[in-house]
C-alpha cells in the first residue's frame, strides 16, 4: 500500500495516468486506489487520429512537471529498456516553462550573493535568454566587459523535486513487488540512479566543477571552447559562466553563411565526443544541437554541464573487448563482453545469446570495422539486450545514446559522413591500450588483491564446513550454471586453464570429502586455517591427500 505522506501528489499522478489510459502503470505502482471513478477531461487536445501509447506517456510526463519530464528525457536514452517508438516520442519532451519574474530573480541573487544584480554586474538583462524547469539563464556583462550568462535556480524547485523523487522511489518499490516482469529490471536501482543524477543537476556548484574539468581535458585543443566559470558570483543556486555565441550546429543555412566547412566540422564535432568517451573517460551526457555552438572560424563551443557520465578503466577495457570481438566476428567473445557490460536479473541462456549474435554478425561478414554502419549494428545489439532481459548501466546507455546522436549530427552536416571511420582510430587506441603492459600490470595487481582476499576468507569458510559436518553433515548439489561466478573470479587470478584445474580439483576434493573420514579431513584442514593459504605447500598437501584417497 502506498504511504499517504504526499497524498495530494499521489492523487494527482494517478489522475493524470488514468486520463491518458495508463491505468496499467497505476495498478503496478499501487496507485489504483487513488484513481477517481470519473477521470474528468482528457488533459490533451483532441484530434481525429487516436493518440498512440508512446504519445500518451509523453503527454502524461509533461503534465506531471519537471521531475517527470527529466525522467522521460532520461528514459529516452535507455535503448536497452524501451523499444524505438517510445524512445523517439520521449525524445520530444520539452523542458520549457514560464519564466520566473525579474523581481524574484533579483531578490534570489541578493540572498545568494549579498548584493543585487545591478551592483554585481555592469549590465543584467531581466528578460531571460531561456527558461527551463530547474532554472533560467540571463545575459549579463562584467565590469571588465566580459559577456556572461547567469543561471538562476527556480525558487521551491528543490522541495518539489525531492518530493517527487521520494514518490518515484516508493512507486518503484511497489512495482517490483506487484509486477512479475519487474524481475527483469532493477526498478529500485533505476529510481535511485535517476534521483542521484537529478540531484546533481540541481547543484550549480557541481555543474561549475564539471565545466572546469572539461576545460582541463580540452586545454590543448584550440578548436574547442569550454566557458570559464566565475566563482565569485557562483553558488549552488546561481552560476555565472562565460557566454558562448555562435551558430547552432544544426543551423545548416547559418553555417553556410558563415562559410563553415560542414564536412570538416562533422569530423571535428564527432571527434570531440570520441575524445570524451575513449580518451578522457568523462563525457557530456546531453550534447544535443542546442548545446553546441560554432563560433567564427569554426571553433566548437560547448555549454550546459549538468548531466555528465564517466567511463572508468574497467569499463573502457570491457568496451575494447566488445569492439575487438565485433571487428573479429567472434560471437562467443562478443556475448561474454555484452554480459560483462550488462546487468542480468535472471539466468541468461548463453547458447541462444551466442546464436543470436552469430546471426547479427553474419550481416557484417568480411567487413572491416571502418566499413560497418554502426547505428544499425547498435540497434540490433540493443534489441538483443531487450530480448534477453539484459540491462545496461547508466553510463553505458548514455554512451550508446551519444554515439547515435553523433551519427545523426554528422549525417545532417555531411550526408556522406561515416561515423565508424571517425571513431575507428579512437577505438583502436582503446583496444591497444587495454592490452598494453601497463594494463596487464594493473590486472596482475588486482589478481594479487583477489588472491589475498581469498587467503583471508578461506579459513573461515573451512571452519563453517567443519561445523556443518559435526552436526547433520551436508549434501552436495552442483550445477554448471552455479559455478560461473566462481570461475569468473578464478579467471582474474590466472588464465582459463589454471582456473579449470582449480575448479576441477575443488569439485573432486569436495565430493570425496563427503565420504572421507572427518578426523583425517581435520588433519588436512587445520594447517590451511592456521596459515591462511599462505603458500604452495598447503595446497600441495591437499592435492596429495586427494591422490592418496584415490589409491585406497
Amino acid at each position: 500500500m502506498v504511504v499517504s505522506s504526499h497524498a495530494g501528489r499521489y492523487r494527482e499522478i494517478a489522475e493524470v495516468l488514468a486520463r491518458h489510459g495508463l491505468g496499467f502503470l497505476a495498478g503496478i505502482t499501487g496507485l489504483g486506489r487513488w484513481v477517481p471513478f470519473h477521470h474528468g477531461v482528457l488533459g490533451h487536445e483532441s484530434r481525429d487520429l487516436p493518440y498512440t501509447n508512446p504519445e500518451h506517456l509523453r503527454l502524461a510526463l509533461e503534465q506531471l512537471g519537471p521531475t517527470f519530464i527529466k525522467l522521460g528525457q532520461l528514459l529516452s536514452t535507455r535503448s536497452d529498456l524501451l523499444p524505438p517508438e517510445y524512445l523517439q516520442e520521449l525524445a520530444k519532451l520539452q523542458d520549457g516553462t514560464p519564466p520566473v519574474p525579474g523581481e524574484t530573480v533579483r531578490r534570489l541573487i541578493q540572498q545568494e550573493l549579498g548584493a543585487g544584480p545591478e551592483e554585481l554586474f555592469a549590465e543584467f538583462e531581466s528578460e531571460p535568454l531561456a527558461s527551463a524547469s530547474i532554472g533560467q539563464a540571463h545575459a549579463a556583462l562584467l565590469a571588465d566587459g566580459t559577456r556572461v550568462v547567469v543561471k538562476v535556480r527556480r525558487p521551491g524547485v528543490v522541495a518539489r523535486v525531492q518530493e517527487d523523487l521520494e514518490i518515484l522511489q516508493n512507486l518503484a518499490a511497489q512495482a517490483a513487488r506487484r509486477w512479475e516482469a519487474a524481475a527483469d529490471y532493477n526498478l529500485a536501482g533505476l529510481a535511485e540512479e535517476f534521483a542521484r543524477t537529478l540531484r546533481a543537476e540541481l547543484d550549480y556548484l557541481q555543474e561549475g566543477r564539471n565545466a572546469e574539468r572539461f576545460a582541463g581535458n580540452f586545454a590543448g585543443n584550440p578548436g574547442v571552447h569550454i566557458p570559464r566559470v566565475f566563482w565569485d558570483t557562483t553558488t549552488s543556486r546561481v552560476l555565472t559562466l562565460e557566454r558562448i555565441s555562435g551558430v547552432k550546429v544544426d543551423d545548416l543555412e547559418g553555417l553556410d553563411r558563415a562559410e563553415i566547412d560542414r564536412r570538416a566540422l562533422a569530423n571535428r564535432a564527432v571527434g570531440v565526443i570520441a575524445q570524451m568517451i575513449f580518451e578522457d573517460g568523462f563525457f557530456h551526457a546531453d550534447p544535443h544541437p542546442g548545446n553546441l555552438f560554432i563560433e567564427t572560424g569554426g571553433r566548437i563551443g560547448l555549454i550546459d554541464f549538468g548531466m555528465v557520465g564517466e567511463v572508468d578503466q574497467k569499463l573502457r577495457g570491457q568496451l575494447a573487448v566488445l569492439l575487438v570481438a565485433l571487428a573479429r566476428g567472434d560471437p562467443e567473445r562478443a556475448g561474454s563482453a555484452l554480459l560483462d557490460l550488462s546487468v542480468a536479473k535472471r539466468l541468461v541462456d548463453r547458447a541462444r545469446l551466442r546464436a543470436d549474435l552469430t546471426a547479427v554478425m553474419a550481416l557484417y561478414q568480411d567487413r572491416q570495422l571502418a566499413e560497418i554502419d554502426i547505428a544499425p549494428l547498435i540497434g540490433r545489439l540493443l534489441a538483443l539486450l531487450r530480448e534477453h532481459h539484459l540491462q545496461l548501466p547508466r553510463d553505458v546507455a548514455l554512451i550508446l545514446k551519444m554515439v547515435l546522436m553523433a551519427e545523426g549530427m554528422g549525417v545532417r552536416l555531411d550526408p556522406a559522413f561515416n561515423l565508424t571511420e571517425t571513431l575507428s582510430p579512437y577505438a583502436q587506441r582503446l583496444a591497444l591500450h587495454s592490452i598494453s603492459l601497463s594494463a596487464y600490470a594493473r590486472r596482475f595487481g588486482q589478481a594479487g588483491l583477489d588472491a589475498a582476499e581469498l587467503g583471508v576468507e578461506l579459513p573461515g569458510k573451512l571452519r563453517r564446513i567443519l561445523d556443518l559436518m559435526d552436526t547433520d553433515g551436508f549434501e552436495l548439489h552442483l550445477r554448471a550454471a552455479e559455478l560461473e561466478p566462481l570461475m569468473e573470479r578464478a579467471e582474474r587470478i590466472g588464465n582459463r586453464l589454471v582456473a579449470g584445474l582449480i575448479a576441477a580439483a575443488f569439485i573432486r576434493g569436495v565430493g570425496e570429502l563427503v565420504v572421507a573420514d572427518k578426523e583425517e579431513f581435520r588433519r588436512w584442514a587445520r594447517p590451511l586455517m592456521g596459515a591462511g593459504l599462505g603458500g604452495g605447500a598447503t595446497l600441495g598437501s591437499y592435492l596429495a591427500w586427494t591422490a592418496r584417497r584415490k589409491k585406497r
